[in-house]
């Protein structure tokens, strides 16, 4: 099998906005994806199959998007013993997706056997901390300190281990950039429009504050799948994605 070259990682701020947005395919069916994918078009560079898609409709529709020649983040936060791991990221590079997500906390021997299967082939993004999460559920799960503290321990783990960024919320995006330097990719969910509701993220920023943060790419889901007409809103945010590397 030919291999798949991944996305450039780390994109510096000249790279095409539109490379740097991922949409979100939070639905519960192929034909929903297919019809949303129609709308957006190439209006996104990447769209993101999760675990909801994915529970439904397995494998399939990742095919499907790459054979139409769609880049695909699959976000499925692998999170087992390293052999598991490492055997359910051989099976993503064979579906030729460009990023793949995995629990950072799954610790370093996973993250390791996760590298060394993936071979170069598709680009492992390390989740930090759920942007759902805030300082006192840290508390909670028993993880001392806050969820600043965390990412960075996180973070530091994904990239000695190998993995070619991480997955953060935008707030803590920036602290992040500036330990793990460039080259490092760091995208982001819990991204809104302003004035957008934030639904059931605790950590979210706007556009514009995100690539201000040093942000590689965004994750955006209702603010475009829900809007009347997705392809403008993907252009809205894109344009402010856009202003706001002018200023930086």
């Amino acid at each position: 099998m030919a291999i798949h070259s991944p996305v450039i990682t780390g994109l510096p701020a000249s790279s095409g906005m539109r490379e740097r947005l991922i949409v979100a395919l939070d639905v519960s069916s192929a034909s929903e994806a297919q019809k949303l994918v129609a709308r957006i078009g190439d209006a996104a560079g990447i769209y993101k199959v999760g675990l909801q898609l994915f529970t439904v409709e397995g494998p399939g529709v990742v095919r499907d998007l790459v054979s139409s020649g769609r880049r695909v983040f699959l976000d499925l936060k692998l999170h087992d013993i390293p052999t598991t791991v490492a055997l359910a990221v051989k099976s993503a590079a064979e579906l030729r997706v460009d990023m793949l997500t995995i629990h950072a906390s799954g610790g370093s021997a996973m993250l390791r056997a996760a590298t060394e299967a993936a071979a170069g082939r598709l680009n492992l993004l390390a989740v930090t901390v759920l942007t759902s999460l805030n300082d006192e559920d840290m508390q909670e799960i028993g993880v001392s300190g806050r969820v600043s503290d965390q990412v960075l321990r996180m973070a530091s783990l994904a990239q000695n281990a190998g993995c070619q960024g991480i997955v953060t919320s935008p707030r803590e995006a920036l602290m992040a950039r500036k330990a793990m330097g460039e080259g490092f990719a760091i995208v982001t969910p819990g991204i809104r429009p302003a004035g957008a509701d934030s639904n059931d993220q605790q950590r979210t920023a706007t556009p514009a504050q995100a690539i201000s943060n040093g942000v590689s790419h965004i994750v955006v889901g209702r603010p475009i799948t829900h809007a009347a007409d997705p392809a403008k809103a993907a252009a809205a945010i894109i344009s402010e994605m856009e202003q706001a590397r002018i200023s930086r």
